[in-house]
């Protein structure tokens, strides 16, 4: 009973729904947005109108999920996106804004056709399930694409097999840098496509500058969507300034500065020492890193290792975690040999950097979703208590 839009990608894709989300509940539509994974809260992957769902809504829909399942077996994310599309349904919106898991074609989400879909890039994270190189990586991105609607990549170089895959359905293919443009301009940026152009945009709320990017993907999803959800420029400009998600270069007020981000492979750590590059501090920066064991650890140490002063590492808990010693060993792989201190535990890692910080550093929390949760949530716990 309502549209679909489903955002695919290694990275940007959280972006992506953020901004899209925000851009269509300013003009004014009932959208629903389903992403993951969360950082504090379950509730942060489901929301309405931009709100986070309430814990007696997820669970009714759980339950709904559970009592007609019968035997069918579900994964944690097929229940979770299953119970999503549900609520969405009896919370009767008219577009819902679906982040894929993992891949494309066989993940979750995928079980729904979009009207317009959207692969913000194509980078090499979780190469075990997706295949070795981009080339079999956008293989799989690219099932997103549906027959006849648009097909959006927001990649500059795009695999050849994203775009072999669109034109093989009779997608209609539209690629960044060659069907739409986003470009700088004094103040903001402009964005074109064949039929539009919008000038004068805001920088998107989240920073770094990949996020123009993600944005100009949002563009050319709002332009295919324009016959059914019409929005106006100051939509676009509400939804660029107005989407912002925890962890994406998240700076927090304060000395010393605290940047959290959830960088954990090569591109995202790119940008990331791209952006701490960018954005100088008069003293160090100091690190706390975690990072599960099936990341490109080492690289992603390697990229940003120029950029730190010292490090604070911990281990991750579960199966996919790994301990202190061991990411202390990844550091030493990466050239890395002095200003490391292992700690028990994220958290006690953060403490000892805020300790040892003066007002002039900077201290960058990143390696993983689970890295930044658990500052986030001690934040959020010691405002509690003071507040």
């Amino acid at each position: 009973p309502f549209a679909i839009v489903t955002v695919a990608g290694t990275n940007g894709k959280g972006s992506a729904v953020a901004m899209l989300e925000h851009s269509l509940h300013a003009a004014g539509y009932r959208v629903g947005a389903y992403s993951s994974p969360h950082l504090i809260d379950y509730n942060e992957r489901v929301r309405v109108a931009t709100l986070e769902t309430s814990n007696a809504d997820l669970v009714a829909a759980f339950a709904r999920v559970e009592a007609a399942r019968g035997e069918t077996p579900l994964t944690y994310f097929e229940f979770g996106t299953l119970a999503a599309l549900e609520l969405f349904r009896e919370q009767q919106i008219e577009i819902a804004v679906l982040e894929v898991g993992l891949g494309g074609r066989l993940d979750a989400v995928n079980a729904w056709d979009a009207d317009v879909a959207i692969v913000t890039s194509i980078g090499t994270d979780h190469q075990d399930w997706l295949g070795p190189d981009r080339e079999s990586i956008g293989r799989e991105k690219a099932g997103v694409f549906r027959p006849g609607h648009c097909a959006i990549s927001g990649d500059r170089d795009s695999p050849r097999s994203l775009r072999d895959h669109a034109y093989a359905i009779g997608a209609r293919w539209l690629c960044l840098g060659e069907d739409f443009h986003a470009e700088p301009m004094e103040h903001g940026w402009r964005w074109r496509s064949a039929q539009n152009t919008q000038a004068g945009l805001p920088f998107p709320a989240m920073r770094g500058n990949y996020q123009v990017n993600n944005a100009a993907c949002v563009l050319m999803a709002l332009e295919c969507l324009a016959e059914r959800f019409p929005v106006t420029a100051s939509d676009i400009r509400a939804g660029l300034t107005q989407a912002v998600l925890p962890g994406r270069f998240q700076t927090l007020a304060g000395q010393p500065t605290v940047v959290l981000d959830v960088a954990h492979n090569r591109e995202a750590a790119q940008v990331l020492a791209e952006t701490l590059g960018t954005q100088p501090v008069n003293g160090r920066t100091l690190a706390v890193c975690a990072m599960l064991r099936d990341k490109p650890r080492e690289d992603v140490v390697r990229i940003l290792a120029p950029h730190i002063a010292a490090w604070h590492v911990a281990g991750l808990d579960g199966t996919r975690g790994t301990t202190g010693q061991d990411m202390q060993a990844v550091l030493t792989g990466a050239g890395v040999r002095t200003g490391v201190s292992v700690h028990a535990s994220v958290e006690a890692a953060y403490a000892a950097a805020r300790l040892l910080a003066g007002p002039e550093d900077r201290i960058v929390v990143f390696g993983s979703f689970h890295t930044v949760g658990a500052i986030l949530r001690t934040l959020q716990l010691r405002d509690r208590h003071h507040g």
